[in-house]
C-alpha cells in the first residue's frame, strides 16, 4: 500500500490550522459565556463564526491548493456553506450534550470539534481543493 505523502502533509497542516482555530473558537466561547454572560448556544454560534473566518484564511493559505480558474467568491461561499453545516452539527451536538445529557459544555465542545473537523476536511477537500 502506497502512502500519499501530500495527503499526510495536508492532514498534518489541516490539524495545525484546526488546533489554532479550536483555540480561537474555544476562547471566544468562554469569553462570550463566562464574561459576557450570553447563553451557551449563542456563544457557540458567535465563536464558531469568528473561528471559521480565521479558518478560511489559514486553510486557503496553508492547507488547500486553490483550483485554477475557480471563482474566489464561489470558493468562499462553498467553504462557508460547509462551515454552516458544520455549525449545525456543532449546535446539535452542544444541545444534545448540554441540554439532553447535562454534560459540561466545555467537554461537549471538544467532542463536537473533533467530529466537525473530520467533516470539514473531507467536504472541503472534495469541493474546493485542487488536489
Amino acid at each position: 500500500m502506497k502512502i500519499d505523502k501530500h495527503l499526510i502533509k495536508q492532514l498534518f497542516v489541516f490539524g495545525i490550522v484546526g488546533v489554532i482555530c479550536f483555540f480561537v473558537d474555544y476562547g471566544f466561547l468562554l469569553l462570550f459565556t463566562e464574561v459576557c454572560k450570553l447563553h451557551v448556544l449563542l456563544s457557540t454560534l458567535l465563536a464558531f463564526v469568528i473561528a471559521n473566518i480565521v479558518n478560511y484564511f489559514l486553510s486557503m493559505k496553508f492547507v488547500f491548493e486553490r483550483k485554477e480558474n475557480f471563482n474566489r467568491l464561489a470558493e468562499f461561499l462553498i467553504f462557508f456553506l460547509f462551515s454552516v453545516i458544520g455549525l449545525g452539527l456543532t449546535e446539535l451536538i452542544m444541545w444534545l450534550g448540554t441540554g439532553v445529557l447535562a454534560w459540561d459544555y466545555r467537554l461537549v465542545k471538544i467532542g463536537a470539534t473533533v467530529i466537525v473537523m473530520v467533516f470539514n476536511f473531507i467536504t472541503k477537500k472534495l469541493t474546493i481543493s485542487k488536489s
